[in-house]
């Protein structure tokens, strides 16, 4: 393992669309520390078919990741989620527009699930601040309109 290794990766199960989910993954979060890392791919003598990935590397934002095409004895649920620091209402309504679009589900409190199943939520930065304001009943009411919202609108938290 290279001295600047990540040392802990999550791994994430797919059934056959491993590479799909890693293309839509790093067209979400582009840039220079959004990249696929390495491919290993299934030989002639495996279960799946010869040439398909067996597993990928990755880098989505910064954090390593692996993904691996396991079949579909497991799915994910809402137990694992990754949480996105969105700078802003914009940044909310594209990610939260591209992840709940074909076939992608939204949820309450800013959560969602993408078209493959994996949950996400969808945090503007704004949303911790105000919860954590120093007058107690505005965050109650920041806390209880958040809990009315699907996709999180910061300006309706702000009026709360």
């Amino acid at each position: 393992m290279p001295a600047n290794a990540q040392k802990i990766r999550p791994c994430l199960w797919f059934d056959g669309k491993a590479e799909e989910a890693v293309d839509f993954y790093l067209s979400l979060f582009p840039g220079s520390d959004s990249e696929i890392l390495a491919v290993q791919r299934w030989g002639k003598d495996g279960p799946g078919e010869p040439g398909s990935v067996l597993t990928m590397e990755f880098r989505l934002a910064g954090t390593e990741y692996q993904v691996l095409n396991g079949g579909p004895q497991f799915t994910f649920n809402e137990a694992v989620s990754f949480s996105v620091d969105c700078a802003d209402q914009a940044e909310v309504d594209q990610l939260w527009e591209r992840l709940t679009a074909d076939g992608g589900e939204p949820g309450p409190c800013g959560w969602c699930k993408d078209k493959y199943g994996l949950s996400w939520q969808i945090v503007p930065r704004r949303l911790p601040e105000l919860l954590a304001d120093p007058d107690k009943d505005r965050a109650d009411r920041v806390l209880a309109a958040m809990m009315k919202m699907g996709k999180i609108d910061v300006a309706a938290l702000e009026s709360a």
